[in-house]
């Protein structure tokens, strides 16, 4: 009778045994294959999968319960022997394998939720985890039997796959596998889309397969593949097929010395390609696009497969790669990447994570074509885990019995001891002691609990901790309390870097030196829950270099708190009046505007309906250390109106003295808000002064009316910031005041789009840099066209005001906005 190790050496040789001799390219050092709940060995295209009761050396369960089929609705799947038969489990259970080198593994699950005369294995639910990485939760198979895909990086010298049954379910196998994977297959590195950069840190990442595509070509079974892969046709994702064309020339492809090898991808795949029907029109002009169905709220690593099998020579085909609506790779010339033709080559991108629930990977010509053609030869799609490790969609961690308190164990991998129950006893004791307190004090106010994507989260209360299941599209931000107060130094004072209306904003590093700002809600403030809530939603979905990026949150412990990256040269504000910061040049504010008319004009044009910031001011755009500006704060932030709606009907909410007038009174809200908002912004940037000062003189209280006088008498110059004096030129002047007075119109109609306000400053700064010949001043504008969209500031409406009259009770036309804002003396009150 063999032993523990003898019986794994004898899986180990029995299974690779003809992987062997199928390739010599590789042979995995670990490469576990089990039919489980099969009496017998299983062989499924020269594999063979060990029978069950030879593996459960490996598995940890409570009982043995096995379940087997004789449906033949499945026998037109390669791998249907596999699911004939299944181990079920009805508590929590563990496969534990030695992993003999470490590095990254293949796990395969199979799942077929087959009915016999006992079990229905279609009301399964349950959860499979790792020992770092949540790979399943909430799990359910209906229909079809599948074959989920991950690939982990194993750093251990073992592997331990936990099937933990959710609430009263049970859970079920069909086959496993775990195959370690050549070196080097998935680099640390690759480039990312939106911003466009570096990516790196590739390696520690746990992937779910979610798609493999063959382009131009047929199915490509897991015998023809060196890591047993399935790639399928593409044919089925392409948004607009009869623009695509299908060419194949397997026998042309030559793999190089140094890149691609037959384990990236097999010739079968790079020896057939899609490329543009162009019907050998030199006139083409149009993109080839897939679609692809993705979960919310992950970044997704891109894997594009590229052999030109198409061109006569070299440097003959050039063309551009685009991931959405962003340009991944431009002029793309694949001869001149790896100096030869037929060559296979590859790229890698990593998505910005995803705000919406499809992705688009499309291939357009290039201008420096003679004819226009792209191409492309093949796809992978690889879930990548989020902050929290998981590759779930929905993390479900039951927090009730004691088999519940084995589940969170199972999945997380933490065996609770002597020590740790004696810090919880501890925090159990610190946490009551201040409840003491603040109920003395008559602050016993906690948080109600957050609802997010139509799904509750508890943020905790006296009835919980906050640990229950978190909204998909937002659980990869989730920390968990203990982290958040490690990072902030217990909450220094000392750390404390800013105070707005939600609350004290401090300076934290995480783990791994990661600088953030933390912003801890303050349970007396006005603003809380939808604020709290509407900047998670928001900033979860958002990329953009010029929006502050949301590195994740907490809500346990009735705490209400942010995490953001850290921006080294706090906020606009600050480097205007009153914080003692060295002045900023006029190219540095001029380029500080155009950075953050960029990331507003993203919010308003950057999905299929427009983000309103609602609260844009100088306090909320905040440089990083390279002065650059990001737009911050969004929680009073509200999707625009409907493709046939002109305006949101809302409460007003923003910040006096920023405040767009129409907006106050008609209580209609658009994107013309933002640029009215943005409008004082720039004069505040020209002027150095809060836009509310009470201390000065009535005319003067209210910069954007104060401003907008010495504008229109063509006297800007005389109230600028006194450090600018004489540092700017007349024209650019002259065109930053036409672009402020534009944004401060009464009437969101006459304003300009945030596109219009972009490329004006984009040419304010134009006029400041140009270097003429002559007169360097008056001639300046002789240098650059105007453009005739935007080149229209002074003339007269074309929609009468009268438009615009709003007969309701609500109408607050009447109401004289210099007497509102002259009884102000917070220019930060909401």
């Amino acid at each position: 009778m063999f032993n523990g190790w003898k019986l794994g050496l004898f899986i180990w040789v029995l299974s690779i045994f003809p992987l062997a001799c199928f390739s010599a390219n590789f042979v995995p050092v670990d490469n576990y294959l089990i039919d489980c709940g099969s009496p017998t060995n299983t062989s499924v295209r020269n594999r063979i999968f060990v029978a069950d009761n030879s593996a459960k050396n490996f598995l940890s369960t409570q009982r043995d319960i096995l379940a087997s089929t004789t449906s033949k609705s499945i026998t037109s799947f390669d791998d249907s022997p596999l699911y004939q038969t299944a181990r079920i489990f009805d508590g929590s259970s563990k496969f534990t394998f030695s992993i003999r080198q470490n590095g990254r593994h293949w796990i395969r699950l199979y799942f077929y939720p087959f009915t016999n005369g006992t079990f229905n294995l279609s009301t399964a639910n349950f959860a499979v985890s790792t020992q770092n990485h949540i790979l399943l939760s909430n799990f359910n198979v209906q229909k079809d039997p599948i074959m989920k895909e991950f690939s982990v990086n194993v750093t251990s010298s073992t592997l331990v796959i936990n099937f933990t049954p959710s609430n009263n379910s049970f859970a079920f196998l069909n086959a496993i596998e775990v195959v370690s994977l050549p070196d080097g297959l998935i680099a640390d590195d690759a480039q990312t889309i939106n911003p466009r950069g570096a990516y790196s840190g590739l390696s520690s990442q746990a992937l779910e397969t979610v798609a493999r595509v063959n382009m131009g070509g047929p199915t490509v079974s897991f015998e023809n593949d060196t890591l047993q892969r399935t790639w399928i046709p593409d044919r089925g994702f392409l948004i607009q097929p009869n623009l695509a064309a299908n060419v194949s020339n397997i026998g042309a492809v030559n793999y190089p010395k140094g890149g691609a090898t037959e384990n990236t991808a097999p010739a079968t795949v790079y020896g057939t390609l899609t490329e543009m029907n162009s019907a050998s029109d030199p006139k083409s002009n149009f993109n080839v696009t897939w679609e692809f169905n993705v979960n919310l709220g992950f970044q997704y690593l891109l894997r594009l497969h590229f052999c030109d099998i198409v061109s006569k020579a070299l440097n003959e085909l050039y063309f551009n790669v685009y991931i959405d609506s962003f340009i991944a790779a431009r002029d793309v010339d694949l001869s001149n990447l790896v100096n030869a033709l037929a060559t296979p080559y590859y790229m890698d991108f990593v998505t910005a994570v995803t705000a919406r629930n499809k992705l688009r990977i499309s291939i357009g010509s290039s201008s420096l074509n003679d004819y226009p053609n792209a191409i492309l030869n093949g796809l992978e799609i690889l879930k990548m885990n989020n902050s929290m490790g998981g590759l779930s969609e929905a993390t479900v961690l039951s927090s009730s019995g004691s088999n519940s308190k084995k589940n969170v164990g199972m999945i997380v991998g933490v065996s609770l001891g002597t020590v740790t129950a004696v810090v919880l006893v501890g925090v159990f004791f610190i946490f009551c002691t201040k409840r003491r307190q603040l109920l003395r004090q008559g602050h016993s106010k906690t948080w109600i609990p957050l609802s997010i994507g139509g799904k509750s989260h508890t943020m905790g209360s006296k009835y919980s901790n906050g640990t229950t299941t978190s909204a998909a599209s937002n659980l990869g931000y989730r920390f968990p309390f203990l982290a958040v107060h490690e990072a902030t130094n217990d909450f220094d004072e000392s750390w404390v870097i800013g105070i707005g209306g939600f609350g004290k904003v401090y300076k934290g590093e995480l783990n791994d030196g990661t600088k953030v700002a933390v912003k801890r809600g303050n349970p007396r403030s006005q603003q809380g829950l939808a604020e709290f809530r509407t900047e998670i939603e928001m900033l979860s979905q958002f990329r953009h270099r010029h929006l502050v990026s949301l590195i994740g949150y907490c809500d346990e412990k009735s705490e209400m708190i942010l995490i953001y990256e850290y921006m080294e040269n706090g906020t606009l504000k600050g480097h205007l009046y009153g914080s003692g910061f060295p002045s900023l040049s006029w190219k540095q504010r001029l380029e500080i505007c155009i950075g953050a008319a960029r990331g507003l004009h993203y919010l308003h044009t950057g999905y299929a309906k427009a983000v309103i910031h609602r609260d844009v001011k100088s306090a909320n755009i905040l440089l990083d250390e390279n002065l650059m500006a990001k737009v911050a704060d969004f929680g009073l932030s509200k999707t625009g109106p409907e493709i046939d709606q002109t305006h949101v009907s809302t409460a007003v909410k923003g910040s006096f003295g920023y405040l767009d007038p129409e907006y106050f009174r008609r209580q209609q809200l658009t994107e013309k808000s933002d640029v009215y908002s943005f409008g004082v912004v720039l004069f505040e940037v020209l002027c150095a002064r809060p836009v509310i000062d009470p201390s000065l003189p009535r005319e003067m209280v209210n910069l954007a009316e104060w401003a907008m006088k010495w504008q229109k008498k063509g006297q800007l110059d005389q109230i600028i910031d006194s450090t600018l004096v004489g540092k700017i030129r007349p024209d650019s002047l002259r065109k930053f005041g036409e672009t402020a007075e534009k944004c401060l119109a009464d009437f969101g109609v006459d304003r300009p789009s945030m596109g219009d306000v972009l490329w004006n400053l984009e040419y304010a700064l134009q006029l400041q840099e140009a270097v003429i010949q002559g007169d360097p001043e008056d001639n300046s504008t002789n240098m650059i066209e105007l453009s005739p969209q935007v080149n229209n500031f002074n003339q007269d409406a074309s929609v009468s005001a009268t438009q615009f009259e709003d007969s309701s009770a609500n109408d607050l036309s009447g109401v004289s906005m210099s007497r509102v804002f002259s009884q102000l003396v917070k220019s930060e009150g909401r």
